[in-house]
């Protein structure tokens, strides 16, 4: 698994955030190649430093969205709602033949806490619809806390729901989220993700009615 982990590189856009960098940061740790995408270049940059000086190795490199696209066999898309679209738009060309994990949710501020389903349905399905048969969109970690993942010392207690249509893809996706240290639970198909997006104005719902910041899910009866 080590050889297989250095030969992967993993671009994390929208990584400057602390879902993104709490997923980079586990990965990195694990062995990965990973690379920090941002809109701007020095912004990548800076925070790739950040995280290198937190972690005190020289783990991950920064670059602009599409340049990290292009250098990356899986790209992870981190970003709000707000800027998926664009965000896709500008990274059509390099994701062509590649997994894409959509880990977006379609939450529509101030009513995060309310359930909202967009256009498309979900957020993974408008990704799928953008960009094409080509690339290989697999949606996960939307339930998962960005307060459970800042510390990559700190074991999360959570199960992540993965859906795809593609098994290979899937079967990628699931091996990342395992070297996070979490549970991958196969949750069916692409158009599953309406569901498992929705869950997350759920659990931040939870979160305010019973004061805590890192809800999560566990799926029970699976050995």
């Amino acid at each position: 698994m080590a050889d297989e982990h250095t030969m992967m590189t993993i671009a994390v856009l929208g990584g400057t955030g602390k879902e993104g960098s709490g997923l980079a940061m586990r990965w990195a740790l694990n062995g990965y190649r990973v690379i920090i995408g941002s809109r701007e270049a020095a912004k990548a940059e800076a925070r790739a430093a950040e995280l290198n000086a937190q972690l005190g190795g020289d783990y991950l490199t920064g670059m602009a969205n599409p340049d990290a696209a292009a250098k990356a066999d899986v790209v992870v898309l981190s970003v709000p709602y707000s800027a998926h679209k664009v965000t896709l738009e500008s990274v059509v060309e390099p994701l062509q033949g590649k997994v894409l994990v959509d880990i977006t949710v379609p939450l529509q501020p101030p009513k995060v806490r309310t359930v909202h389903l967009p256009e498309g349905k979900a957020a993974a399905l408008e990704a799928q619809a953008l960009l094409g048969e080509s690339v290989k969109v697999v949606s996960a970690f939307q339930n998962v806390s960005a307060e459970q993942l800042v510390d990559p010392n700190h074991a999360v207690d959570c199960d992540v729901l993965v859906t795809g249509d593609d098994a290979a893809a899937k079967a990628t996706v699931m091996k990342l989220v395992e070297a996070c240290g979490m549970k991958a639970v196969d949750a069916g198909p692409l158009a599953n993700a309406i569901a498992v997006e929705s869950l997350t104005p759920v659990l931040l719902y939870i979160n305010r009615v019973y004061g805590i910041k890192g809800s999560g899910i566990r799926i029970t009866g699976i050995g």
